[in-house]
């Protein structure tokens, strides 16, 4: 079995390497190629903390495996480490025999905003000029940083609770020399773009936040009962995900298919649009929405490319298990 470390993990896969595996793997999962298996996901009763499994096999890419973790809200302030945690084990397929265990941390951070930048790839209007961000946590400057690598921006703006920690998308927003402003939720309406990244259990942005024409990517529900948006916008906006299974049960659709305002057949497979069998945005009016609740073989897509990576390079460990 071979051990990749979180620490050699960010000298091993870049965001173009995670943008072309996720991308990959949602392709796949559209042609029936690959399969998610149902996810567990619960709170553990200690530490405020959601602990789970997901997990999947890609046929195409021969992937099989999962990802064990989850949030521990109390880890930053208390222990100096990121919120979330896991780790992702890889299986052979041919004999089921465990073939690598890989740190998912930065990993679970890179697929993430791969998918929101994959999304922006293939739905976003062409000539989108501002981005806007809602929520500066950790998660949220992967975000940016994949996300301004897919259109020309010219400005990102932000909003979060804690406006303090907005420096942080500013600091990405410069690095890119992009100007950034500060602005409230009424003024993501200037935006051809959105994402949020919150973890909440109440809609932040509204149906009224948002203009004709916006691409939405919504990256924080991936819990039942979490919410990002209200429902009304999911209903006047074409919704697409990466796994209609998941989106409707624990990701931001949960909540307007709850209500009536939309059906799991209003929910298309982002990789559809991607193998060319949906036509995805249909006019420069159109909303469109992206419901990224994060499947397992995002992880699994991702991880196979950093083991083969480790082992050419020298940087994994080999033990006999």
């Amino acid at each position: 079995m071979w051990i990749v470390p979180e620490r050699e993990i960010a000298d091993l896969v870049s965001r173009q390497a995670a943008f072309d595996a996720v991308e990959k793997v949602f392709a796949a999962m559209a042609a029936g190629d690959a399969r998610n298996f149902p996810v567990v996901r619960e709170a553990i009763g200690h530490e405020d903390a959601l602990y789970g499994f997901k997990g999947g096999f890609d046929r195409a890419g021969l992937a099989l495996g999962l990802k064990a973790g989850g949030y521990w809200p109390h880890n930053m302030e208390r222990q100096g480490l990121i919120n979330h945690q896991s780790t992702i084990i890889l299986f052979d397929p041919d004999s089921g025999k465990v073939k690598a265990m890989v740190g998912g941390n930065l990993l679970t951070a890179l697929r993430t905003a791969a998918a929101s930048s994959v999304s922006i790839r293939h739905l976003a209007r062409k000539d989108a000029k501002v981005i806007g961000m809602v929520g500066a946590g950790h998660q949220a400057t992967f975000q940016l940083r994949a996300a301004l690598e897919q259109r020309d921006f010219e400005k990102v703006i932000g909003w979060n609770r804690n406006p303090d920690r907005l420096a942080r998308l500013e600091a990405v927003a410069g690095e890119a020399g992009v100007p950034f402003e500060a602005v409230e939720l009424e003024g993501m309406r200037q935006a051809d773009v959105i994402i949020t990244i919150v973890s909440s259990f109440d809609p932040v942005v509204l149906a009224s936040h948002v203009s004709a024409g916006t691409h939405v990517a919504c990256m924080g529900t991936d819990t039942k009962g979490k919410q990002e948006v209200a429902p009304e916008l999911l209903a006047a906006a074409r919704v697409f995900t990466d796994e209609v299974a998941q989106s409707v049960s624990i990701g931001e659709a949960q909540h307007a298919v709850a209500q009536g305002m939309i059906t799991a057949a209003d929910v298309a497979q982002l990789g559809a649009v991607i193998n060319g069998s949906h036509p995805g945005r249909s006019s420069d009016d159109q909303i469109t929405l992206f419901d990224g609740t994060g499947v397992g073989l995002q992880d699994l897509a991702v991880a196979s490319a950093v083991v083969d990576l480790a082992v050419d390079k020298g940087l994994a460990i080999e033990v006999d298990f």
